[in-house]
């Protein structure tokens, strides 16, 4: 291989913030789904869950937008969650995609088991990064969602 290209993958491999934050992202997630496992529950579908209840009624584009995820990840979890009983479409007049809100056996689950898989989840990411390294990622998770509203 040529010295130039050598330095390149180098550069790369070792500056790379988008394979930085993916690796972090997998181990982050794994931990948190292992700790939600037990309940039958993925951190992506718990947060769409938490979410949902934070809107009270809410629509795939507001979990979309808000959590920055796609349709499909988004229709194929609630779709999933509806046919756990932990979400219920709501009728609409527009008839496109249905609003839809947690249950109550959805709010059960959360508040008494997924509520306390996330605190031990959470405890251990909080160890593993530190407090800084917490508000670094609040601190950037920030940024970034300001700069997408001005774009």
């Amino acid at each position: 291989m040529e010295i130039e290209t050598t330095r390149m993958i180098d550069k790369i491999a070792s500056e790379c913030v988008g394979a930085r934050v993916r690796i972090l992202g997998r181990i982050v997630s794994g931990i948190y789904d292992d700790a939600l496992r037990p309940i039958g529950l993925r951190v992506s579908q718990m947060n769409i869950l938490v979410a949902t209840a934070k809107f009270g009624v809410a629509r795939q584009s507001d979990i979309c937008e808000t959590l920055a995820m796609d349709h499909s990840t988004v229709s194929r979890n609630v779709d999933r969650m509806i046919a756990r009983g932990w979400i219920e479409t709501l009728p609409d007049s527009d008839g496109r995609a249905a609003p839809f809100r947690v249950t109550e056996p959805g709010l059960q689950l959360l508040s008494e088991k997924a509520y306390p898989a996330w605190q031990k989840a959470q405890k251990a990411i909080v160890k593993l990064l530190g407090s800084e390294g917490i508000s670094s990622i609040r601190s950037a998770t920030r940024r970034v969602k300001e700069s997408e509203d001005i774009e």
